[in-house]
């Protein structure tokens, strides 16, 4: 049964098998703004090695630390892998604080499935997961997330989890999910 856990260095190899599976898809071009895309851009054969992988877990435990170090206008951030015996199949991440710019897109918890992965529930189960994780941080009462208008898949996972629609405009849907 797959689970939340921390980022860990055992599961480097289907790490690396899902980053390639999100770039055949055409994730990671400059216009995709998601933590995947920019971690595709930043760290494409880098994290090949153990030690360039270990220095993006080490950048992860970075953001998740209350006084880590951030670029200006991030937040902290604390990542969960779904992971099923060592087997990476996906991740969400939860932002404890929101900026206008996270206002605007991405709010406090973002997933992905790895496309090998999906159409199995793990994007609901891990959202559901990390609802109590996100009030024992101070989100509450209820976390935004965003997702694009045509993503339907995203829009069933939040919907599931009791996210109620704020908006639709811009081609970008609003919700707020409560968190307890």
């Amino acid at each position: 049964m797959p689970r939340l856990e921390l980022p860990d260095e055992r599961c480097h190899q289907s790490f690396l098998a899902a980053m390639a599976e999100f770039r055949a898809e055409g994730r990671g071009a400059v216009d995709d703004n998601s933590s995947i895309g920019a971690d595709l851009r930043e760290r494409w054969g880098k994290w090949d090695s153990e030690a360039g992988f270990a220095d993006y877990l080490g950048a992860l435990r970075n953001e998740a630390h209350p006084n880590g170090i951030r670029p200006q206008g991030y937040v902290q951030c604390t990542s969960w892998w779904w992971v099923e015996g060592g087997e990476y199949l996906g991740r969400i991440a939860l932002r404890h604080t929101l900026t206008e710019r996270l206002r605007a897109y991405g709010g406090h918890i973002g997933y992905d499935v790895r496309p090998s992965a999906r159409r199995r529930g793990y994007a609901t189960t891990m959202l559901r997961e990390v609802l109590p994780l996100a009030l024992a941080a101070g989100v509450e009462p209820a976390a935004l997330l965003t997702c694009d208008s045509d993503n339907v898949a995203s829009c069933k996972v939040i919907e599931a989890n009791g996210g109620v629609l704020e908006g639709d405009a811009d081609g970008l849907r609003r919700y707020w999910v409560p968190t307890s």
